[in-house]
């Protein structure tokens, strides 16, 4: 198979499995009060549906991401996705809600796969200077997937119950899958922009160890982690969170103590020593977390304040994700005129503008605002999502590309889940809810200033150049 031919069905399998795991997440949350009615669930039932799956995927994503620069990116994407299917087909068949529970569990364990995956596979098959319009795509169908996916799951819910919202993915995760596995190269795929000529004489990398202590141990330390924050919400500091809270802490310390010792640490000194990686992850963790925690507030604000229905919210906050899926495509651009420091820069303060705008509102709050502030929030998230994870994917060695995605996948899928959990705590802090809006949201968006500060270790448009000029030289 030509270049042009396996990046066309990479590409093509790196968006259809990002929508794929977007759309189920955002058509879920909609269909769960009739799937609560439908089994006789109770609420606490319910929100392990959600809640199970986010510790799966978010503790395994890094091993996940291990795995497929072991095995082949290309393979992990097919198995994953081919899994995530069969969950979701299943999902659709049970009886009880305990079987939901339980394959939406399996269904975050594929879906751990699959999506580091994503980006492996195009750090493995487009040029590194190549990798922001493919990246920005990517982001753009995430978008539409987070806009659409309470529209689409609203119409099949009201219309065929809420089993057929587990069936919508499935044929087009079964043909990518298909297709992908098909049409992979070897195990340890080459970069496009090693010359042909030159790609047989290309030794090939070392197979490094899994190193199952380290990944069993950071799956650990993520996984209490997502289950304290998760919990925190409903039920605020329990004896349960806090022991969540504390074995994430051990954990992590474990972790780290053994990474210091064994021969091939699950995250190499190599990768860690970029000085784009520790920046870019710390500004996607908070960029996530803020917008998030601004979202589930504004969520309160506009229902509970406002007085508007969901549907009335939703159109309220709709320009966010629009302006989401319009900035990711223009972000490239962006970054080959300003480079990355500048350009993450510039999204970051865009975001901080719109939560800060957002907490200024009160019960006298125009229409106008309200668009002017989801605006802000939606480009300037758009622009840091790509720019961040180009900088990350990007400067991670070919051997790396999958725990490098691993890494980004799992604060995307971590940051949320902090971001409300501060919200929910701070807006609990007051009597007031305007008042208390006003303080969360200004805090959010203090830690997205401070955490800008972390760009300026990010390439400016002058090494950027340099960069490009060493890869294509002869």
């Amino acid at each position: 198979m030509n270049g042009s031919t396996r990046r066309r069905v990479t590409l093509t399998g790196s968006v259809v499995g990002a929508v794929l795991v977007a759309l189920d997440g955002t058509v879920l949350t909609v269909a769960q009060p009739a799937l609560q009615d439908d089994l006789g669930a109770s609420l606490a039932q319910v929100q392990w549906t959600s809640t199970g799956y986010l510790i799966a995927v978010a503790s395994l994503l890094v091993f996940a991401g291990r795995l497929g620069d072991r095995y082949g990116h290309a393979r992990l994407f097919g198995y994953g996705t081919l899994g995530f299917a069969a969950a979701s087909a299943g999902i659709g068949f049970v009886p009880d809600i305990r079987w939901v529970i339980g394959l939406r569990v399996l269904q975050g364990v594929c879906g751990a796969l699959l999506q580091p995956a994503t980006l492996g596979m195009l750090r493995a098959a487009y040029a590194a200077d190549s990798l922001g319009m493919p990246i920005a795509l990517r982001t753009s169908a995430i978008g539409v997937a987070a806009a659409a996916g309470p529209l689409v799951g609203g119409a099949l819910t009201a219309q065929l119950g809420w089993r057929s919202v587990f069936f919508l993915g499935v044929l087009p995760a079964v043909v990518i899958a298909v297709f992908v596995l098909a049409v992979r190269d070897d195990v340890r795929e080459r970069p496009d922009d090693v010359p042909a000529g030159d790609r047989a004489a290309t030794p090939e990398p070392r197979a490094v160890g899994l190193d199952p202590g380290g990944a069993l141990l950071l799956a650990v330390a993520l996984g209490c982690l997502v289950a304290a924050l998760a919990g925190l919400p409903g039920n605020g500091w329990t004896a349960g969170t806090t022991l969540f809270a504390a074995g994430a802490g051990v954990a992590a310390t474990g972790f780290v103590a053994h990474e210091r010792r064994t021969a091939d640490p699950l995250l190499s000194p190599a990768l860690l020593v970029s000085p784009a990686v520790a920046p870019a992850l710390a500004i996607l963790l908070t960029a996530s977390a803020a917008l998030f925690g601004t979202l589930f507030t504004a969520t309160y604000f506009l229902q509970d304040v406002l007085g508007l229905d969901p549907f009335g919210t939703a159109l309220r906050m709709l320009p966010a994700a629009l302006c989401m899926v319009l900035a990711a495509p223009l972000t490239p651009v962006l970054l080959r005129r300003c480079g990355s420091r500048a350009t993450t820069a510039g999204g970051m303060l865009l975001l901080a503008a719109g939560v800060f705008g957002f907490g200024r509102l009160d019960t006298s709050a125009p229409q106008l605002a309200i668009t002017a502030c989801a605006f802000a929030m939606g480009t300037g998230f758009g622009t840091v999502m790509v720019a961040a994870t180009e900088s990350l994917v990007r400067r991670a060695d070919l051997g790396a590309a999958g725990v490098a995605g691993g890494l980004q996948q799992t604060a995307m899928n971590v940051g949320p889940t902090l971001g409300v959990a501060t919200a929910t705590t701070l807006l609990a802090s007051g009597a007031d809810f305007v008042a208390s809006m006003g303080v969360t949201l200004t805090v959010l968006a203090a830690l997205l200033l401070i955490t800008c500060a972390a760009a300026v270790q990010l390439p400016a448009i002058a090494a950027q150049r340099v960069t490009r000029a060493r890869t294509r030289a002869p």
